[in-house]
């Protein structure tokens, strides 16, 4: 018997200045957004080639101004913590921005989790180690000059390394610059209800949002869950939020640390901490007394000889090796 051929890819569309293919299979998509892989011919990697259509009743959406938002923000935003962008441009006969970035064979942090009993077997030391990384990410977006506030943090939203360890933010198709003064005033109210702020909905908001949507962000990374899964619309979640009643999956919150941080990031804006403050919390603290990556050497130096390196190992094993 012949050895066994695998089937090549397909290229089916080229970048303008002819760096970067696009192969025929999808990552994922969505209404308006389709993820293929691709290729940089130039460093020779693979990467994603992201394809962002907008079309509907909001004529506004389709100028080019709206859809380069996200991409000229990812392009200049230098972090290790951040989605890369290489490459975008703007194809006005389509409609449609199409823009390369790094490629996340992982995907989500939520489809991630999904592969460990709906997250709750995940491990308490991984999601401090996610949850260390997002601040460290939200860290270095407050304090842009002037400010960006991400608008949109949930585990959709945060990319995972295939090794699980590392974390980035990305889509950014909501991030908004202050520009003016220390508030975002708009009318209409932007981002994904379950993990917008009471603040959102009265039209005069800051960074601090996206400390509200982090701590729901812990709380679906420990439940496997969206919050306020007990609302039947975005009418009653409303309704919830801004009374202060607190999503019914809190109380699935065993872990009196966990839910200590949740609870913090859901306070009032006047009292709610920033994300340099929550990473200096002790629940974020490595055993060294540091929340920074170089307090774990001793714990890498054991790792680089320990059996299962380089493997992917299950969240039992995970938790046992990184547990602080």
């Amino acid at each position: 018997m012949g050895a066994c051929i695998l089937p090549l890819r397909k290229v089916v569309e080229k970048s303008p200045c002819g760096r970067f293919i696009r192969y025929d299979e999808m990552l994922g998509g969505g209404a308006c957004k389709e993820v293929y892989i691709g290729y940089d011919r130039v460093e020779e990697i693979e990467v994603a080639w992201n394809q962002i259509v907008y079309y509907g009743k909001d004529e506004a959406l389709k100028t080019p101004e709206k859809l380069l938002n996200e991409a000229t923000m990812l392009k200049f935003l230098n972090h290790e913590r951040v989605m890369k962008c290489f490459k975008y441009w703007f194809d006005s006969k389509s409609k449609t921005l199409n823009m390369i970035t790094e490629l996340f064979l992982s995907g989500s942090l939520k489809k991630y989790l999904s592969k460990y009993d709906n997250g709750i077997d995940v491990g308490l030391a991984s999601i401090k180690n996610w949850g260390r990384q997002i601040l460290e990410g939200l860290i270095f977006l407050h304090s842009q000059s002037p400010k960006i506030i991400h608008r949109d943090i949930k585990c959709d939203n945060v990319f995972v390394h295939r090794d699980g360890k590392k974390v980035k933010l990305g889509d950014f198709g909501l991030a908004v610059r202050l520009t003016e003064g220390d508030f975002v005033k708009e009318v209409k109210a932007n981002g994904t209800p379950e993990f917008m702020a009471p603040e959102c909905y009265d039209g005069e908001y800051n960074e601090l949002v996206d400390i509200y949507a982090f701590g729901m962000c812990l709380l679906e990374m420990v439940t496997g869950e969206y919050p306020y899964m007990e609302c039947n619309n975005r009418i009653h979640i409303f309704k919830k939020v801004y009374t202060g009643v607190k999503p019914a999956s809190l109380g699935k919150v065993k872990d009196s640390g966990v839910k200590d941080i949740i609870e913090k990031c859901l306070l009032p804006v006047s009292v709610r901490p920033s994300a340099e403050e929550l990473l200096k919390d002790p629940f974020f603290l490595y055993n060294g007394g540091s929340s920074t990556l170089e307090a774990c050497a001793p714990a890498a130096s054991f790792l680089s000889s320990h059996p299962f390196r380089g493997l992917h190992c299950c969240a039992r094993e995970i938790r046992n090796l990184y547990l602080v």
